[in-house]
């Protein structure tokens, strides 16, 4: 960990509301109704559904979510699981043969996304939830801009998108027929009817209602496993976050069945290291194979939390954490491969919102890998997840694939609390790569001090171990992938240690940070990272 002497960006500060998220629309819609009167939770909402339609390689109606909320005045801090199961009919026989599907029909898993955000604002919301739908409305029935990222995203995805009429005329539309980068706009009048349809009868009718029909015989049509039965069934869990002590502070994360619980581990082990007082190459170092251990635990207990036991008591003990950083060696890098060796891809979308009486929303979501499956359900503009890519096959794994079982989420929304009062909303998405850049920016913002803006913009380092890769395949490198940023002495240094560096080039490292700090006199102190698209606004 090394921090920049400067940042591409300014720190973002204002009294009375922050927002951060990975599209400047969505980070527009959260500051438009956190001034109209909304809470956090409501800006939350306005967020999510925005992204879901102006970030569709990214998150949308047809994926998933984790929400974790702080009521200032109540004093208390919830989660809203909003992730959906495997279909009924997905049974371990049925991919036998040729493993599990990675994208196209067969991949797609219940949508929890929906039911998630709508029992969120069902608890907590302030404004009629009609009116929060309509930015998202507005962006897919008048077109948003094709940005950089979107274009190489699009282009990454496009025999995936091609695949599917649908999907091919919506989300490649202009991008073929050599129109400059920005003239590009992409319009969704289906999902517009949806997201109205939506907005007029609540998110209910997406899994149980006139939608539900529509959908499910969109995907009945696309050969999806997903079906009635599994929509009706999907319903949000409504979870209290885990937590750790870290040098004072207390780190809250989502739990099982994400992996927010792998975060706390790298934390407690780093804990028993003097993070501040090491040079730069032992600083990294430690962190790196703090990661490797915590990930080889991910691999062993992983699951849904409602069919497998997971020792979360064990692995977030002080005691544990001191095993583990016993067992590294300050000396040189370790191979810890992990059991199964069977790349990570994931794309996700992040936001956080810190309205005016403290109240606080850390949110993610994400339909997978970039846009999806590949398909949209019939006309309903909605398109489908690859969430099923996650699942593990081998007999006895903690991740087993199993009909109407959660698969193991690498999203996390953590948030930051001192002496009893919020400190910091943070995350990122990036498969993998999302907590052990949490890990990063995190320690960057309580060991070094560092505000959001330069702690997000810091170089960056991610850590592939051999069978690591959420999707199937299961496999990795066992290379150090690392930003310039750091200088030459550094990586060199690293690679003295035996670290098998993966140089990539300036701001070029994955994940796409958003941070809000709650300073000590009220101010909110909002960071975006410049490796995508995301902005941040207060006011």
């Amino acid at each position: 960990m090394y921090l920049p002497h400067r940042t591409y960006r300014t720190l973002i500060m204002g009294r009375r509301g922050a927002v951060g998220a990975n599209h400047p629309l969505a980070t527009q819609a959260g500051l438009d109704t956190l001034r109209a009167g909304g809470n956090a939770v409501d800006a939350a909402v306005a967020i999510a559904l925005t992204l879901s339609v102006v970030e569709p390689m990214m998150s949308g109606l047809g994926g998933d979510g984790f929400y974790q909320v702080h009521n200032a005045r109540a004093g208390t801090t919830t989660c809203w699981n909003g992730t959906g199961a495997a279909p009924l009919a997905a049974t371990p026989e049925r991919f036998r043969a040729k493993g599990i599907a990675v994208r196209g029909p067969l991949s797609v898993s219940t949508p929890g996304f929906l039911a998630g955000l709508a029992a969120l604002h069902a608890a907590q919301g302030s404004r009629p939830w009609k009116s929060l739908c309509g930015p998202a409305i507005q962006h897919a029935k008048d077109g948003f801009p094709v940005s950089h990222h979107y274009r190489h995203f699009a282009h990454e995805a496009r025999a995936i998108l091609a695949a599917d009429t649908r999907s091919r005329s919506v989300f490649l539309a202009g991008l073929d027929i050599g129109q400059p980068p920005l003239a590009s706009v992409i319009h969704q009048p289906d999902l517009a009817r949806t997201l109205e349809e939506i907005a007029q009868d609540g998110a209910d009718t997406f899994y149980r209602g006139r939608l539900a029909k529509r959908l499910a015989a969109g995907m009945r049509e696309a050969g999806v496993l997903v079906d009635e039965r599994d929509l009706e069934a999907c319903k949000p869990q409504i979870q209290d976050p885990i937590s750790i002590t870290y040098r004072g502070f207390q780190v809250t994360q989502t739990p099982p069945n994400s992996t927010g619980f792998t975060h706390l581990q790298m934390l407690k082990i780093v804990e028993r290291f003097d993070i501040a007082a090491l040079d730069p190459v032992q600083r990294i170092h430690i962190l790196v194979e703090a990661k490797k251990r915590a990930f080889q635990d991910r691999e062993r207990f992983g699951t849904d939390p409602y069919l497998g036991e997971i020792p979360l008591d064990r692995l977030l003990s002080n005691a544990y954490a001191d095993e583990c950083a016993a067992g590294i060696d300050l000396t040189r890098a370790q191979e810890l491969p992990l059991a199964e060796p069977e790349q990570a891809a994931g794309d996700t979308t992040y936001f956080c919102v810190v309205d005016d009486v403290g109240n606080a929303v850390s949110g993610i979501q994400s339909i997978n890998s970039n846009f999806g499956s590949g398909v949209t359900a019939g006309d309903t503009g909605v398109l489908l997840n690859n969430r099923m890519a996650y699942w593990h096959l081998t007999p006895g794994h903690a991740n087993r694939l199993a009909p109407g079982k959660r698969v193991r989420h690498t999203m996390n929304a953590p948030m930051v609390f001192k002496n009893g009062r919020l400190w910091a909303v943070e995350g990122t998405p990036g498969a993998d790569n999302q907590v052990q850049v949490n890990l990063q920016v995190l320690t960057a913002m309580m060991d070094l001090n560092a505000d959001p803006q330069t702690a997000l913009e810091a170089p960056r380092w991610t850590s592939i171990q051999q069978g690591q890769g959420a999707n199937w395949p299961h496999d990795g490198d066992g290379r150090l992938t690392i930003e310039p940023g750091f200088g030459p002495e550094i990586l060199t240094g690293l690679e003295r240690l035996g670290h098998r560096l993966n140089r990539v080039g300036p701001l070029e490292g994955p994940c796409s940070v958003e941070a809000i700090r709650i300073m000590d006199n009220g101010m909110l102190a909002a960071g975006s990272d410049p490796r995508r698209d995301g902005w941040a606004g207060a006011f």
